[in-house]
């Protein structure tokens, strides 16, 4: 290396500067995810408030660049921009830091929530159906404001009815990734955007030798836990392989990774229907992201050490992509075709959602006059009332206690 690249080198901070600025990052990010509530688009309502007006981490520039990036790639994108700030911060320890506050505190309530449904027998509670409502609710009322985004023209509407129908119709193990697939083609053949940006933006602190081994560690792990799962039959190669996978395909919210994951649990049988949605329901009462589903569920299948590696595999994607692409970000937000196809993937997973609500959503939870009305009231809660949803989840399950 040349003296005069080793003069343009950032000054490296001495370890006690390190370490209390890697304790600022996890402390922030801490209390951000015990009092987040309301799904990603108002977590990043919150971090722009704590990152950018509060602490003055970053302008709004680019807190708003990185938004753009995470909103493209596939993983949640709340979690995503907070790891994003990590490494800005911190670099890639601050990263793992500021996912590691955010998420911790939602995963403890979820896995606390498994291991009480274990304990006692809460098969008929009318809380827990009230739970499953609530579920019905938050997720059409996802549907609508994805479908109102994503789907708006006819050919993207279009897309999303096709891909609806296909994974109703069509109920493979691979099928969500067909659909996607299929549509981001769809996407680059028949769509015309507007043209792509081409303003200069902020360069991410983030190195390309970093990025290109953040990129291939994400393709080697999506090619390798199916077939070493498939080789070896480790039912914790297969948690690894099932939650990861998962974790690659959600496109377009939080929400997404619904119709994934329902699938994944069903067909290995870990599971039933009722534990699954229930589950998906109290994640709308905690702070946080809503990946962190995950945590319920793998303490169902194995425990706190099945929790751990769920919370880990599901997270893992989004991590290495948004470390990964940060220094080519310019490359990516210029390329029409990539928006091309981006937009025929996140009308796809309008449709996937839509599929969701349907089966396993509506098909286990509204069997009676009674549960369509509460589950329409919990609706209009949502959406007229704007009522935070850990709220409506504390009125669905007190209803639910009191009338079911």
């Amino acid at each position: 290396m040349s003296s005069s690249q080793q003069k343009e080198e950032k000054p490296q901070l001495s370890i006690s500067s390190q370490r209390r600025e890697l304790w600022n990052v996890w402390w922030t990010a801490l209390k951000l995810g015990m009092t987040s509530f309301g799904g990603p688009t108002a977590h990043l309502g919150y971090f722009h408030e704590v990152y950018v007006s509060r602490k003055k981490w970053m302008d709004d520039k680019s807190f708003a660049d990185l938004v753009a990036l995470c909103q493209f790639l596939p993983g949640p994108a709340s979690s995503q921009v907070g790891i994003g700030i990590g490494a800005m911060r911190a670099g890639v320890w601050g990263a793992i830091i500021a996912w590691a506050g955010f998420t911790l505190p939602s995963v403890l309530l979820l896995v606390a929530f498994a291991f009480m449904m274990h304990t006692f027998d809460m098969a008929a509670s009318g809380w827990l159906h009230g739970l499953k409502l609530v579920a019905v609710a938050v997720v059409a009322h996802a549907v609508m404001g994805m479908g109102s985004k994503l789907a708006n023209g006819r050919l993207q509407a279009s897309v999303a009815f096709a891909a609806m129908a296909a994974v109703l119709l069509w109920q493979t193990p691979w099928i969500q990734v067909a659909v996607i697939g299929a549509a981001g083609l769809a996407g680059l053949l028949l769509f015309r955007q507007e043209p792509p940006v081409t303003d200069k933006i902020e360069t991410f602190r983030i190195g390309y030798k970093t990025g290109i081994v953040c990129l291939v560690l994400f393709a080697v792990l999506l090619i390798a836990l199916p077939v070493a799962q498939l080789l070896s039959g480790n039912e914790w190669i297969a948690i690894m392989d099932s939650f990861y996978r998962t974790g690659s395909l959600v496109f377009g919210g939080g929400h997404v990774v619904l119709p994934l994951l329902e699938t994944e649990m069903m067909q290995n049988g870990w599971m039933s229907q009722e534990e699954f949605i229930t589950g998906y329901g109290a994640t709308q009462a905690v702070p946080g992201p809503l990946f962190t589903f995950a945590g319920y569920l793998g303490a169902l299948i194995h425990g706190v050490p099945g929790a751990v590696v769920a919370v880990l595999a599901v997270f893992l994607p989004g991590f290495l992509l948004v470390i990964g692409v940060m220094p080519f970000w310019n490359l990516f937000r210029r390329s029409a075709r990539l928006q091309r196809v981006m937009s025929g993937m996140n009308a796809a997973v309008v449709g996937i959602l839509f599929a969701a609500l349907y089966d396993p959503i509506w098909k286990s939870s509204v069997t009676s006059p009674i549960e369509f009305i509460m589950a329409a009231g919990l609706f209009v809660l949502l959406t007229v009332f704007k009522t935070p949803p850990w709220v409506v989840v504390v009125i669905g399950a007190a209803t639910g206690q009191l009338v079911l």
